[in-house]
């Protein structure tokens, strides 16, 4: 089997990344969550908890589950020289040009021995007090508001969907929105060139392209389809550089072609995922506010090596039908038709499920309305307890990389 192996939403779901939050959540304060993208500071023993529910749901139903900050430390101790070398990179990328704080830095880190402690250090980020830049003494001069971070954590990193797609048996490994999250692809990024068991994972994309684009946006139709989002997240752009590498590079995907469906630019419609995701083989659950004449591009190979692009509009029932190559779909609303549930529940991810197999679900328990809406029309569904996970503003789908699903 290859170490990835996707082309599909909903079949089986063999193999899973994830990464279980760290102490990259304490170093949350009020005065950093706009830049790194919280909407408030979660426990971090309670987000453990639901984190450690949540993949033993994926165990009880037959998921192998694997962890970023495990595959990043056997990267590192596989290959000599190879942590020096990600240092540099992290501090170089770090977004500090104090030379000070990262003298200090680089040599905080590299006293730290164990390898996986070592990677789950760089992901919580650096103080100034650990760095020995903030003293007792100075705490009478603290400033309410300012950041006393020397590093800043990478607390969106049990989003593990974001920084790279699987697409077939390749990985798309992006370049995001914000320089916030586009840190957290360094590394994917050593993943999929030195792991010993990923490093023959073409990367369909690249991190250092101009263009943005998010895992949130990008799904599977099927082994020759793709849909993905143009989003506050994913620029057409970028879209139509990886339609290129797919269609003309040298990989063994089967890529035809790629639906590039636009939503509304906004936080709360993030992501093409937040909005709506496939449960079954015929079957959507969706935000009623994006059923309406929708813009989509349909990209497909063309002559010597150009692009053949043709722009439509059209309901998204029928758009999805189309890419799925089936007469209908069924588009199941997000709180069940009431505009006060559906707002309420999709700000919660009441659309955003993880597909375990056609038709079984895990979904956050706290959107009851959908939740019972989708029983009702024979949907599985596999509820996940979580209150501190949900202020990072995404749900089961964006915590989880599928790496093997069935064919």
């Amino acid at each position: 089997m290859q170490p990835i192996q996707v082309r599909s939403e909903i079949k089986q779901l063999k193999k899973v990344l994830v990464h279980r939050p760290g102490e990259e959540l304490l170093n949350l304060t009020p005065s950093t969550l706009e830049e790194l993208l919280f909407d408030d500071i979660p426990d971090l023993s309670l987000a453990q908890e639901e984190h450690d529910r949540f993949t033993d749901i994926l165990r009880d139903n037959g998921v192998e589950v694997v962890y970023l900050e495990d595959l990043m430390a056997e990267t590192l101790d596989a290959n000599e020289g190879l942590r020096e070398k990600f240092l540099d990179q992290y501090l170089e990328e770090s977004g500090t040009t104090d030379k000070d704080i990262l003298e200090k830095a680089k040599a905080y880190l590299e006293k730290i021995e164990d390898t996986k402690e070592f990677v789950e250090k760089t992901m919580a980020g650096l103080t100034l007090k650990e760095l020995g830049l903030f003293k007792k003494e100075d705490l009478h001069q603290m400033v309410v508001g300012k950041s006393y971070l020397a590093i800043n954590p990478m607390p969106n990193l049990y989003f593990t969907r974001d920084p790279f797609s699987s697409v077939g048996n390749g990985a798309v490994v992006n370049r995001m929105y914000s320089v916030t999250r586009n840190r957290e692809t360094i590394y994917c990024d050593y993943i999929f060139r030195f792991h010993p068991e990923y490093k023959a994972v073409p990367d369909l994309y690249g991190r250092d392209n101009p263009y943005h684009i998010e895992g949130g946006d990008t799904f599977n139709a099927n082994e020759n389809t793709l849909l993905i989002g143009i989003s506050q997240r994913t620029q057409y752009e970028a879209i139509e550089l990886l339609a290129k590498k797919l269609f003309f590079g040298e990989n063994e995907n089967k890529i035809e072609k790629i639906y590039a469906l636009k939503i509304d630019e906004s936080r709360a419609f993030m992501h093409l995922d937040t909005v709506f995701t496939q449960i079954d083989y015929d079957a959507f659950t969706y935000h009623p506010a994006i059923i309406k004449e929708m813009e989509v591009k349909v990209i497909t190979p063309g002559d010597n090596n150009e692009l053949h692009i043709e722009t439509a509009s059209g309901k998204l029932e029928d758009i999805l039908a189309t890419a799925l190559g089936i007469e209908k779909v069924r588009l199941i609303p997000c709180g069940g038709g009431d505009p006060i549930a559906a707002e309420r529940e999709q700000w919660n991810d009441g659309s955003n499920t993880l597909t375990i197999s056609p038709g079984k679900v895990l979904v956050y328990k706290r959107n009851v309305v959908t939740n019972q809406v989708l029983r009702n029309e024979g949907i599985e569904v596999l509820e996940l307890d979580a209150s501190n996970l949900t202020v990072g503003r995404g749900g089961p789908r964006c915590m989880s990389m599928p790496l093997v699903r069935e064919d």
